[in-house]
Formats: structure tokens, C-alpha cells, sequence
């Protein structure tokens, strides 16, 4: 049987090259007639940073500050993430509205993904690659690279251009 895409997460690090992925989203929620989910994940800050920032702060304060700023920085990148989709569409505003949410997470990228991924019954995932070169993904790993060892549905990768 041939595939049937309902549901589509774009999957974005918002970097310059996201509009080609975009692109590429809407093309297949068309041919498909899909919806899109487009989704962002602000990593958590490193276990040192935190104990350290904490020990100079005190734990209560640092609490307090990251929970105040952790809704107003998502807040604020969900309607980047809109004015963004509406600036790239504006030739095309009917497939606005096959972009039915925007979501912003914290976690760490790859496996947050996955999971909103399961949550949301996506049927494709399309993600941005910056085409690191070999040592790169050697020692640093490459969130795209996770992503592929683990996904349970169908991965559209798009190399992103600079």
C-alpha cells in the first residue's frame, strides 16, 4: 500500500537554512493534503552550568528565575516561529493554515522530538542536517544522526544550505 501522510512534524533548530525544510513540509502536506506541526527544542542547560549558577545564585532564586523565563523564552520563539512561517508563505497563504500548531519544548533535542513525534501520531518527520563533516559527527554527534537510529516513522532529511 502507498502512504498516506496525515500528519507532519518539521522539526526545526530554527537555524538560516529552515525555510528549505519548510519548504519542503508544505510540499509534501500538499501532495498529501496533511497537517504540519512545526516544533522546537530549547536544550537544557548543562548539569554544571546549573550547579554552578545555583552555588552563586542559590538554588531558590535560580528556581524562580528559570521558571519566570522558561514560558516568556517559549512564548516568544512560538510567534518567531509564526511570523517566520508567515513571512515564508506569504505568496502562498492557503498553506497557512495546514500548519496547525506550534510547539516549543525543553528537553534534550533529539529524543523530545521522538517523543512529540509518538505524542502527536505523526506519520513523517522532516528535519534540517548542517552535513557535518565525519570528525565532527565523531565527536560531537549530530542530533539528526540520533533521531535516525531511533525514529519509528519515516525521516525526510534536508540538507540545510549556508
Amino acid at each position: 500500500m502507498i502512504p498516506q501522510y496525515r500528519k507532519i512534524v518539521f522539526a526545526t533548530d530554527l537555524s538560516a537554512g529552515a525555510a528549505v525544510v519548510l519548504r519542503h513540509a508544505i510540499c509534501v502536506a500538499r501532495a498529501h493534503q496533511a497537517e504540519i506541526e512545526i516544533l522546537h527544542v530549547l536544550p537544557e542547560f548543562d548539569q554544571s552550568v546549573v550547579n554552578y549558577v545555583s552555588v552563586v545564585m542559590g538554588s531558590d532564586r535560580l528556581a524562580d528565575h528559570e521558571l519566570a523565563h522558561k514560558d516568556a523564552v517559549a512564548a516568544s520563539l512560538s510567534e518567531k516561529m509564526r511570523a517566520f512561517a508567515r513571512e515564508e508563505l506569504a505568496d502562498h497563504p492557503e498553506d497557512l493554515a495546514r500548519i496547525e500548531r506550534i510547539e516549543v519544548l525543553h528537553g534534550p533535542p533529539a529524543s523530545t522530538i521522538l517523543s512529540e513525534v509518538r505524542k502527536c501520531g505523526a506519520d513523517l518527520l522532516l528535519i534540517g542536517t548542517h552535513g557535518k563533516g565525519r570528525l565532527e559527527y565523531a565527536f560531537l554527534g549530530s542530533v539528526a544522526q540520533k533521531i535516525m537510529r531511533r525514529a519509528e516513522i519515516p525521516v525526510l532529511l534536508v540538507p540545510l544550505t549556508h
